[in-house]
């Protein structure tokens, strides 16, 4: 009798045990890898480590996330690795540009991605640009542009970037000229660029402008002048600068290049986007999903990003994937011209 006492004790807790192990989380003890495809540094690695700190605590048990850095080619190298290399396990997320999309229309053959099919997870911000020049160019506002004899030197980390889609955008629709610089591997080579004297102008976004060195000191300094803006509106710290869409008011652009203008800016709606490779499992999906929103609401990041100048404006995982999916679905004449546009 005790033997068999005994026996169904040990049963007991192996399905106890077994039970218990059924109902523990799916991450925990996991380590998730957040590949930023940008520098250390870079706006998109600021947030990208805030939000690696917060979402953590956020998802059902507990994993460890590192961030690792994966610049070049405007974020494409990491983002042609989430798609294709990474495995759809919910290990391995991305924080890329919300330009990509332009390089697929426009035909670049070293993307490797359909845009339309990341699992989109959310995004910190949603994102204006802005175009800035070296107060000592003598370029000093779009019209100066316009006339000059030799265009400025403008730096881009590679096409589909703000650095890049905006100076051509410009060219597009109110007739500006620009020599693009491109190939550099992040925002803190572009500023020694500028700081050097190699270029004279480039486009970032407006709350990247806002939120670090060297671009706080710049301010001060009078570096640099802010010469565009690609809000619908001007944004409140920059009440003196005219939006691309007062330009076009004022060069007369076409109704085709207006359209261009919005599907071009429309990934500004994508912001900062989080990825995780295509074809995740509905429950990962779902879990990191809600992870995020409850991690970009908690007042602790909010605090966090306000200490770094950031505001975060986020979007839903569900609301980037009908952004990201309408953005690769244009008539043929649009993306034509977008091709144009994107030509190196």
């Amino acid at each position: 009798m005790k033997m068999r006492a005994v026996a169904i004790a040990v049963l007991f807790c192996l399905i106890q045990g077994s039970a218990l192990h059924a109902q523990s989380p799916f991450y925990q003890g996991k380590t998730i890898r957040m590949v930023v495809g940008y520098l250390a540094g870079d706006g998109y690695d600021i947030w990208a480590r805030i939000v690696a700190a917060h979402l953590e605590k956020q998802i059902p048990g507990n994993p460890n996330i590192v961030v690792q850095n994966m610049p070049g080619a405007g974020s494409a190298i990491a983002a042609n690795y989430i798609y294709a290399v990474a495995k759809p396990d919910g290990l391995t997320l991305g924080a890329t540009s919300g330009g990509l999309y332009l390089n697929q229309l426009a035909g670049h053959k070293e993307i490797q991605f359909d845009w339309g099919n990341f699992t989109w997870i959310g995004s910190a911000e949603k994102t204006s640009w802005l175009f800035y020049m070296r107060s000592d160019a003598p370029y000093k506002t779009l019209e100066d542009v316009r006339k000059a004899s030799e265009p400025p030197k403008c730096s881009a980390t590679g096409t589909g970037t703000s650095g890049h889609f905006v100076p051509r955008l410009l060219e597009e629709t109110i007739g500006t000229k620009f020599n693009l610089v491109m190939g550099y591997r992040g925002g803190a080579e572009q500023d020694l660029a500028l700081e050097r004297g190699e270029v004279q102008c480039r486009a970032l976004s407006i709350p990247t402008f806002f939120a670090r060195e060297p671009f706080h000191t710049w301010r001060k300094t009078g570096l640099v002048r802010v010469l565009m803006q690609t809000g619908r509106t001007r944004d409140a710290r920059l009440p003196d600068v005219p939006t691309i869409y007062e330009l076009m008011e004022q060069y007369k652009a076409s109704e085709s290049s207006r359209r261009l203008a919005t599907v071009v800016l429309a990934s500004g709606a994508l912001g900062r986007p989080y990825i995780a490779p295509p074809r995740l499992p509905p429950e990962h999906t779902k879990t990191l999903r809600e992870a995020f929103t409850k991690a970009i609401n908690d007042p602790e990041l909010r605090a966090e990003a306000k200490k770094k100048k950031l505001d975060a404006d986020p979007s839903t995982g569900a609301d980037l994937e009908v952004i990201a999916k309408e953005a690769v679905s244009q008539p043929a004449e649009v993306i034509e011209r977008m091709r144009k546009l994107l030509g190196k």
